[in-house]
């Protein structure tokens, strides 16, 4: 049960993108699957937002640091 965070600030732009990418198809599956049967783990589908939303985060704050440095 406990498992390690990985940090986000390690990963490259690239790395960042890649899994945006990768969660997004992630849930995009998860949704489609779910319609007909009963899901197992009911909060997948919030925690791979969340998941998304913090890289997508991480990716925009790294975007409007360059141009100032």
């Amino acid at each position: 049960m406990a498992t390690k965070k990985t940090s986000l600030k390690d990963n490259s732009s690239e790395d960042l993108v890649k899994l945006v990418v990768d969660k997004r198809e992630t849930l995009r599956t998860l949704r489609f699957s779910a319609t007909g049967s009963k899901n197992r783990d009911v909060k997948q589908a919030r925690s791979l937002r969340k998941e998304i939303a913090r890289a997508l985060t991480e990716a925009s704050a790294r975007k409007n640091v360059a141009p100032a440095a």
